[in-house]
């Protein structure tokens, strides 16, 4: 399976309306939510938003320093601020303020980063996403979480607007299908299972959930048990889960549309390294500028797709068996 994720027949949702949505919700119950934005309006899907809260939408414009102190000042007024932009200019031009103003000062600031990851394409490196991950991961107190779709969204906003602290929600801009079951819980720290497998565990973040669910359907075929995790937040990370995973199989791949120097792979590899080693494959672009072309091409280009996986999991797996038998428990 290539790029694409998914075959034709099956339906895929845009999370950036489920956050849409799930924000006039909560904003008709509470009037505390406010939405603040650098003239993304309709590229963070606040048109409707803003016709029914026309006085609770704040358009600093291109602006994102601004932005951020913006959203925290509200904060301390006691507004619970959704402070929206694309991720590459929230996060790489408001660094320091989302340090600073927001996490230091502990506020309930959700910051919003709409398109990450190779979303934009033809736009280049400029308007690639993919450091946020490894900056936002860095900031103490900041939880960075990153919903896989429309459901794990929705969650995500409520889950955020409750929370006593800062929080980085990063929203997919690429249509997703449905992947999370009903009734799963959503909490810091915590990981969903999605399938079970004794041989490799397969952990992804956001629009690669749908790709290692593919992954592992075509890896059973051919006699490979996979257990796909979606680890959701990257901070906190689950770290129980991790532990089992490298207890309980050959050793783990992850998955992330998304640097490798500081992200999901990194917190993974980092906490199995120093408490029980197993072969790893870190899957994300490897830190460099992306070619020209667009997002399905490049997704293709840094082997993020369903195919990739399967291709880093047989890899796994054809290492452990040349490396001798490998001891579980």
């Amino acid at each position: 399976m290539t790029a694409d994720v998914v075959p034709e027949t099956t339906q895929t949702y845009d999370c950036r309306q489920a956050f849409a949505d799930e924000l006039i919700a909560l904003a008709t119950e509470d009037e505390r939510i406010v939405a603040v934005c650098n003239d993304s309006v309709g590229s963070s899907h606040l048109v409707r938003f803003r016709e029914l809260f026309p006085d609770r939408l704040i358009n600093v414009g291109i602006a994102e320093q601004d932005l951020v102190g913006v959203g925290a000042g509200l904060a301390i007024g006691g507004f619970v601020p959704f402070v929206s932009a694309a991720g590459p200019f929230l996060t790489g031009r408001a660094t320091e303020q989302i340090k600073t103003d927001a996490a230091y000062n502990g506020l309930p600031v959700v910051l919003c980063g709409q398109s990450p990851g190779l979303a934009y394409g033809e736009l280049g490196p400029t308007h690639h996403s993919i450091e946020d991950l490894s900056w936002m991961r860095a900031i103490a107190d900041l939880a960075v979480a990153v919903p896989a779709d429309p459901e794990q969204t929705r969650a995500a906003v409520r889950w955020a607007a409750a929370h006593d602290g800062p929080t980085y929600l990063r929203i997919p801009r690429f249509k997703v299908p449905s992947v999370t079951p009903r009734d799963a819980p959503f909490e810091p720290g915590r990981s969903l299972q999605l399938t079970s497998g004794g041989d490799v565990t397969v952990m992804a973040v956001g629009t690669m959930v749908s790709r290692a669910l593919a992954a592992a359907e075509t890896l059973r075929a051919e006699g490979v048990g996979v257990r796909v995790l979606n680890m959701t937040f990257v901070e906190p990370l689950d770290v129980e889960a991790v532990l089992r995973a490298a207890r309980e199989t050959r050793g783990i791949v992850t998955v992330e549309e998304a640097t490798t120097t500081g992200g999901l792979g990194a917190a993974v590899a980092g906490i199995v390294a120093q408490k029980h080693p197993v072969p790893m494959r870190i899957l994300g672009v490897h830190r460099e500028f992306a070619p020209t072309g667009s997002a399905a091409f490049l997704l293709e280009y840094f082997g993020l797709t369903a195919d990739g996986i399967v291709s880093a999991v047989r890899d796994l797996v054809a290492d452990d068996r040349h490396g001798g038998a490998h001891e579980h428990g």
